[in-house]
């Protein structure tokens, strides 16, 4: 389970939600956007990217890689064997998601896989093979609504988050992946602020042709780049996963507008008894309350909903959270 951790500062704060909505901002943007210095924002954040309080990668998207099968798992556990299970999933290297929900015997993973035999392979034989393994349900990830990739846990104004978006041009007409991409989404997954220097060194070409590729790939959403943190760092202190059922002609504008809410980090349709999964942080459980009332209850397709707490993130955007395993 993950360490406890100690809040920080609200300057601290405001410069770690500037890097969840904004990546590769840099320090003159986030000083510009936040109204304090770059000096300032230089010295608070560069150690929380030195301590791994803060890390950056990205995430690649599975509709422009056809072969990845993007799947969310739930897996009941023997609650004695809910660490171990959950760290071994961790260390896949296809889990993009670990938590432990519920009462400490359910994990939900969600994984990237490289294409069926790697799917068949998980469900019929590495599942069914694990003794501690009681059951689980498989949940396909239809449609990623990237509104919530926006998130900054509240912390920031609508105008501080118009201030940090960057302004990438619009390509007309959807582009094909260049020989050169697949080196620097590897890099960028392994440093999602690498500079065009680093990117260009890697995929031995230009720094100019490395910030004109990465501008395509993120401005097509071939990938997104994502910051990681503890949100109990920023104090927030209540997650959980709604699965939550959708009348089929109210999916789209139901996920549409859950995934523009300022506690929703990740919205998703997918296959299943319940057709929409959503992520959500609050400050507290009065927070969540009001959020699955006042929210949820207004929304006027759904029909049913399954709230599960989260007790403890191990794995988060593809990154192992230090100290979980």
């Amino acid at each position: 389970m993950a360490k406890a951790s100690h809040s920080l500062s609200g300057t601290d704060r405001r410069i770690a939600a500037a890097m969840l909505a904004s990546p590769r901002a840099s320090w003159r943007t986030v000083g510009r956007v936040l109204g304090i210095s770059e000096r300032t924002v230089v010295r608070r954040a560069a150690p929380l990217f030195h301590d791994k309080t803060l890390r950056a990668t990205a995430v690649r998207s599975p509709v422009w890689f056809p072969d990845l099968i993007p799947l969310a798992l739930r897996i009941r556990c023997r609650p004695n064997q809910i660490g171990a299970i959950a760290a071994t999933l961790a260390r896949r290297p296809d889990t993009i998601w670990v938590d432990v929900l519920g009462g400490g015997d359910e994990v939900c993973t969600i994984l990237f896989l490289d294409g069926p035999d790697a799917r068949n392979s998980l469900l019929l034989r590495d599942l069914p093979a694990t003794p501690a393994v009681q059951s689980w349900t498989s949940h396909i990830l239809l449609r990623v609504f990237p509104a919530a990739f926006d998130w900054s846990g509240g912390l920031l104004t609508a105008a501080e988050l118009a201030g940090l978006r960057p302004e990438l041009p619009a390509p007309a007409a959807r582009s094909a992946l260049q020989h050169i991409d697949q080196a620097l989404i590897a890099t960028l997954v392994e440093d999602g602020r690498a500079s065009y220097t680093d990117l260009a060194r890697r995929a031995d070409t230009t720094a100019l042709t490395a910030r004109r590729r990465l501008e395509a790939l993120v401005g097509d959403q071939v990938i997104r780049l994502a910051t990681e943190v503890d949100l109990a760092r920023l104090g927030i202190r209540t997650e959980a996963l709604l699965w939550i059922t959708v009348a089929p002609g109210g999916l789209e504008e139901t996920g549409r507008e859950l995934s523009r809410h300022p506690q929703v980090r990740f919205a998703s349709a997918t296959t299943g008894s319940a057709n929409l999964l959503v992520a959500v942080a609050a400050a507290d459980l009065n927070a969540l309350y009001h959020f699955l009332n006042d929210t949820i209850g207004a929304l006027p397709h759904v029909t049913t909903l399954e709230v599960t707490p989260i007790l403890s993130g191990v794995k988060r955007t593809g990154l192992v959270r230090p100290g979980s395993l």
